[in-house]
């Protein structure tokens, strides 16, 4: 029995490894003698993937924080165009993390090998300019959300929406008692998910700012009861960031855990990105807040040409959730913020149905799941 396809995948951060475990996964259900080379974290790895290097060394994000990081992310970049030379796949996948995945797909142009970018840069929220240099980046680009698709079109780029994988992520399946139960929690613990970020340069900016809203939000609501879902790239940071809080926060590293803690929430205070996707999912009320260095705030502000920064306000075409970034990122407001979401039960109303809305359109047409729709289509460009 001959070897079949080679594909090297390449994920740099926590929701690319994840979307790459389901990939992976939706790819060898149809084609089981597919193999795989490349980059990835824990889940890819899980899948069978024996990655380059770890996966860590490229989640990094801001415009001033990824300078001390250029040189050793130069030099994994040509480690990663070095393996693919040697290995000669059928196809290179790349997933999300564009400031690494485009660069990469460049540098492989002249191989020829078949090429496909999973998640589009999102240049329809800022720098729309740099469209003009993905022709020829890759064969097919795969979005994920509904509008995507037609703004490359009309740009020349062949797009295809294959839906969102937050549908597959199981946020509205949690099991509340369970995780009362798993942790000691009683009926009357109210429990405020808190989401400082994947990425080791993400977390330590809010996890202070929370540290001190917790103190003034337990004047008001002693019964609360912090849980912090991270991925295990960030877990230590947040263990070591947490350790002298005045409410000992609980601290989930496990996927079916953060969505059994999703259930049991009365509300969340999350960074902007996917998370406000899975807190819609699961119902749970929630305000966006966020904090990046000062330099690359003021830089983002003249780029930034979109009205809102959570993704379900985006899709809502309103402010469903409150949106409290970097100046507003405060203790006070974001303490009050909490109390409202969890004593107005208007409030938390209104979200949730504005939540099924921004839903209903995140499914490609039929009723095909993300991942398989997205394996569908790189099946079909991995044809002779």
């Amino acid at each position: 029995m001959t070897d079949g396809p080679l594909i090297w995948i390449l994920a740099g951060e926590a929701s690319g490894d994840v979307l790459g475990a389901r990939l992976m996964a939706a790819l060898r259900r149809r084609r089981p003698d597919l193999r795989f080379a490349g980059i990835g974290g824990h889940r890819m790895q899980e899948s069978g993937l024996e990655s380059l290097f770890p996966m860590q060394e490229l989640a990094v994000m801001g415009l001033v924080e990824i300078l001390p990081r250029i040189r050793s992310l130069s030099r994994r970049l040509d480690d990663a165009v070095r393996h693919i030379e040697a290995t000669q796949p059928d196809m290179v996948v790349t997933i999300d993390s564009p400031g690494f995945a485009l660069r990469l797909l460049r540098r492989i142009a002249p191989l020829g090998i078949k090429r496909v970018h999973y998640v589009a840069p999102q240049v329809w929220a800022w720098r729309e300019h740099r469209v003009k240099k993905f022709p020829g980046l890759w064969d097919r680009l795969l979005v994920l959300l509904p509008f995507e698709e037609q703004f490359f079109r009309r740009r020349g780029l062949d797009a295809r929406f294959v839906g969102h994988p937050v549908l597959q992520s199981g946020a509205d399946k949690g099991d509340a008692a369970r995780f009362r139960a798993r942790h000691g929690l009683s009926d009357e613990a109210r429990v405020l998910i808190l989401m400082p970020g994947s990425r080791r340069s993400e977390a330590p900016r809010l996890l202070p700012v929370f540290g001190r809203m917790l103190s003034l939000l337990r004047q008001k609501l002693p019964d609360v009861v912090p849980v912090i879902p991270v991925s295990p790239v960030v877990a230590e940071t947040v263990l070591k960031a947490t350790a002298d809080w005045a409410v000992r926060p609980v601290i989930i590293t496990d996927a079916y855990d953060k969505h059994d803690a999703f259930a049991a929430a009365e509300a969340a205070l999350t960074k902007s990105g996917t998370s406000t996707l899975e807190l819609a999912l699961a119902g749970v009320p929630m305000a966006v807040t966020y904090r990046v260095n000062p330099v690359t705030a003021a830089i983002a502000r003249r780029l930034i040409r979109v009205p809102y920064v959570a993704m379900v306000n985006l899709l809502a075409g309103k402010a469903l959730v409150p949106e409290l970034l970097q100046e507003q990122c405060r203790p006070d407001l974001l303490a009050a913020t909490v109390v409202r979401l969890m004593t107005d039960p208007i409030a938390a109303a209104d979200q949730k149905a504005g939540f099924a809305g921004v839903l209903a359109g995140l499914r490609a047409a039929g009723t095909t799941e993300p991942a398989d729709a997205a394996a569908a289509e790189i099946l079909e460009l991995l044809k002779p």
